[in-house]
């Protein structure tokens, strides 16, 4: 416990906003605000503005201040024109700032000014649960956190967050798919502190619900069939939304993981994970040599296209291509997506072999089945891609078949010549497939590697598997000593109140 204390301390000191720092983010927050006033009436545009987010309710990282900037637009404005016009008002108020647009069901402005990330985001004025768009609850997130989280409690929700960042599951954005502010805001009023959401965590089974203002209450079944992710957090100010739909189960996963870590083995690297180094291009080379797998790589250069839709666009031609080797009996171990989010983009299939045999085993019917066996014969009796068969084994008709494709490469390939819309890819994808489609194989990567040194970070990265946290001393101690016996995660002991009424596990 003193060395849980110890670090909890440490990572507080660095984290929490010094008077200072308040006076310079919040002088910084409100004269953007008046800039965006002046530019709404500069265009003659009716909005009322606020400052929301972590800065407004005080939640923000010493480290990492960001300052969110919402117009509250007229609802007569058409829905079509929300976007642009936010984007023009954005614009012109941050003028000589780098700006970069983003997008969240309509474009929105994200701009740096002195090392600060500025989002100025439109939305409508709205009453309370007369949604037009998914921004227009964001005030009355806030107004909630403020009016409900006491002074003593913002340091839990910056330690929940900075160990979020830490572990790689913070941020709601497509990219990421992990726990946003708002939800580490809620996550702490329900536990109480960073510590007992993580136990939670830590203890996670099947299924987590949390309904802050008990609008399910001795109602648990409805909201399981309401909501069907493993984590629900029912929003406090519309309890027909899930807070955490954007997780993904993977990053609640590696949350519910590094929680049990954590709490074995306390240190601050969950919070500052090291600097990852890329290998030396010899280590890489015999780090790809000696795996015995094959690294398929496909390049896309140049998607023009703001980075949440870039995001959607890899990850949804990632999941059709991972399919499409699939069902062609190439047994996809990991894949992952990389992108500079400006030129270069590439996606990663490790296979446990890029080659099949020329011939698979296709079982059929029990001869039992009378109908669905003369079925059988019928197709593959006199079929020019049987290789041998049918024959009888035990109980079921047989045939040897000759595989159409046996190189993943020319699988990929021959699918891919059209742009590949028909099995999947997304459609800006598609066209640069058309243009130029370059496949990798292990080393064939080199040059790509070399030139990028973000992506040798990546694939660094992505050929260890391991998290940074098991690397870390205190892991290395608690993991390597074989001389202890394994904890059931049954032993786990909680205090009473770590579990409050309002959560149901399953």
């Amino acid at each position: 416990m003193q060395k849980l204390d110890a670090v909890v301390q440490e990572v507080l000191s660095l984290i929490t906003p010094t008077l200072q720092d308040r006076e310079k983010i919040n002088a910084l927050a409100k004269a953007l605000m008046q800039r965006a006033i002046d530019t709404c009436e500069a265009y003659g545009v009716k909005a009322n503005v606020r400052i929301e987010g972590s800065v407004a309710k005080d939640t923000w990282l010493r480290e990492e201040p960001e300052i969110d900037i919402f117009l509250r637009l007229p609802t007569s404005m058409p829905r079509s024109e929300l976007g642009e016009v936010g984007l023009k008002i954005a614009r012109k108020a941050t003028e000589g700032a780098k700006q970069v647009e983003r997008f969240a069901e309509h474009p929105y402005l994200e701009a740096y000014i002195d090392d600060v990330r500025i989002n100025i985001v439109p939305c409508y004025d709205v009453r309370i649960g007369e949604w037009r768009s998914a921004t227009d609850r964001t005030p009355f997130h806030t107004d909630y956190v403020r009016k409900h989280l006491p002074e003593s409690w913002r340091s839990e929700v910056r330690l929940l967050k900075k160990f979020f960042k830490g572990v790689g599951v913070y941020g709601a954005e497509i990219k990421t798919g992990g726990f946003s502010g708002y939800l580490c805001e809620l996550l702490i009023l329900h536990y109480g502190s960073f510590i007992e959401a993580l136990r939670a965590f830590a203890a996670y089974r099947h299924h987590l619900q949390i309904d802050i203002e008990g609008y399910y209450k001795d109602r648990e079944k409805e909201l399981h069939r309401l909501f069907t992710e493993p984590l629900v957090v029912v929003d406090p100010v519309d309890k027909g939304r899930n807070v955490a739909s954007a997780v993904q189960p993977q990053r609640l996963f590696m949350l519910v993981a590094a929680a049990r870590a954590f709490l074995k083995a306390p240190c601050r690297e969950f919070f500052y994970p090291p600097e990852n180094s890329a290998l030396p291009v010899e280590a890489l080379k015999g780090s790809l040599e000696n795996r015995g797998s094959a690294l398929i790589f496909i390049t896309i250069e140049g998607i023009e296209a703001v980075p949440d839709v870039l995001w959607g666009q890899l990850y949804r031609t990632q999941r059709a291509l991972c399919k499409l080797l699939e069902l062609n009996d190439f047994r996809v171990i990991r894949q992952a997506c990389w992108s500079d989010e400006k030129t270069l983009s590439v996606l990663v299939f490790e296979l446990e072999q890029r080659f099949l045999s020329g011939a698979k085993k296709h079982v059929g019917p029990p001869l039992e089945r009378i109908k669905e066996c003369d079925n059988f014969l019928a197709k593959y009796a006199y079929a020019s891609n049987v290789v041998s068969g049918p024959y009888v084994e035990g109980d079921r008709w047989v045939v040897l078949l000759q595989r159409k494709f046996i190189d993943a490469v020319g699988l990929l390939k021959e699918k891919l010549k059209d742009g590949g819309r028909r099995i999947g890819v997304a459609e800006r994808i598609a066209c640069l497939f058309r243009e130029k489609l370059e496949i990798l194989v292990n080393n064939e990567v080199i040059d790509v590697y070399q030139r990028s040194s973000n992506f040798a970070k990546f694939l660094t990265a992505f050929l260890s598997g391991k998290p940074s946290w098991l690397e870390t001393a205190e892991a290395k101690r608690e993991y390597h000593d074989t001389e202890k016996p394994a904890v059931k995660s049954e032993e786990i002991k909680f205090s009473a109140n770590n579990n409050p009424p309002k959560t149901t596990q399953r």
